[in-house]
């Protein structure tokens, strides 16, 4: 799993960032999609622009649906058993 750093995310440090879900999911879905913390990876980026579009974010659904366009019907697919997975243990 990838490391996360909170104090790039918001001017307001690790509080603001823990008292806003969504936008902690979005920038997950950022840092998998850009390739921050190593490799590209479609599939995780998919899944947390998922789940922070289920959260509120409204920026969200625009990088799920850009990301999806790269992916092939199979990535898809596990991107949201893993998005389900992760709500059934979060």
């Amino acid at each position: 799993m990838a490391r996360f750093d909170f104090s790039e995310m918001t001017s307001g440090g690790i509080g603001a960032a823990l008292a806003d879900g969504a936008s902690i999911l979005f920038e997950m879905g950022m840092r998998a999609a850009n390739g921050r913390d190593g490799a590209i990876d479609l599939v995780s980026a998919h899944m947390y622009f998922n789940l922070a579009d289920r959260e509120g974010d409204e920026r969200a659904a625009f990088h799920r649906q850009d990301v999806a366009a790269q992916m092939s019907k199979p990535e898809i697919g596990r991107a949201l058993r893993a998005a389900r997975d992760w709500l059934a243990i979060h």
